[in-house]
């Protein structure tokens, strides 16, 4: 499984529009970013498959992209993977639903959740917030730099890191044992820029 240290997360209630969000997601394209998460707490199902499906056409060939959340829309979208919460499907539900070759990501927030998902199928676990994180309602309390550390001498799978990441603080991260960064609110404004400017930062 080869990770892109760039995991941008495409998330609709950051868009006023679909179309700024569609335009935001080719332009990280062209950045050379290879995965995107899609994540839409808000939408019905109608509106979320039709995004999905967009999203796909777009830039599916050139990036694999991961539903957040929604089994039934990831297969239905034709999505490369999924990504579940701690309040969603459990890895083993999902991975039932999705199949082997789809690739499942799982949320963590302390220890007992990563040993969960050291031992689940999923192929890669999410430790976080980071740092404070201004892109969901009810966070979880924040790791910090030593819950990334901590969760790297727990974890044999690629590990992302989110919550709060931003450029001025992106090295730390992967310093601190992170595979992957997970971005939303920095890279909103100018994708394309802000992501080359990631990537440059991330080697």
């Amino acid at each position: 499984m080869h990770f892109s240290r760039l995991y941008p997360i495409l998330d609709a209630s950051c868009f006023a529009r679909a179309d700024a969000m569609f335009a935001a997601a080719e332009e990280l394209a062209a950045s050379g970013v290879t995965l995107l998460q899609y994540r839409n707490k808000s939408g019905n199902a109608r509106q979320m498959l039709e995004q999905a499906r967009e999203l796909k056409r777009l830039v599916g060939g050139r990036m694999k992209l991961i539903m957040n959340d929604r089994a039934d829309l990831c297969l239905a979208a034709d999505f490369d993977g999924l990504h579940v919460g701690q309040d969603d499907l459990s890895p083993e539900a999902a991975r039932r639903i999705i199949g082997a070759e789809r690739w499942l990501g799982v949320s963590t927030h302390n220890r007992e959740q990563l040993a969960l998902a050291e031992k689940s199928s999923a192929d890669y676990v999410a430790i976080g917030p980071v740092f404070a994180t201004s892109s969901k309602l009810n966070p979880d309390l924040v790791v910090g730099l030593e819950g990334v550390r901590r969760a790297r001498e727990l974890t044999r799978k690629p590990l992302v890191a989110i919550g709060g990441i931003t450029r001025l603080n992106a090295r730390s991260v992967i310093e601190a044992g992170a595979d992957a960064l997970a971005v939303i609110s920095d890279l909103i404004r100018e994708p394309r820029k802000s992501a080359e400017e990631f990537l440059r930062i991330l080697g």
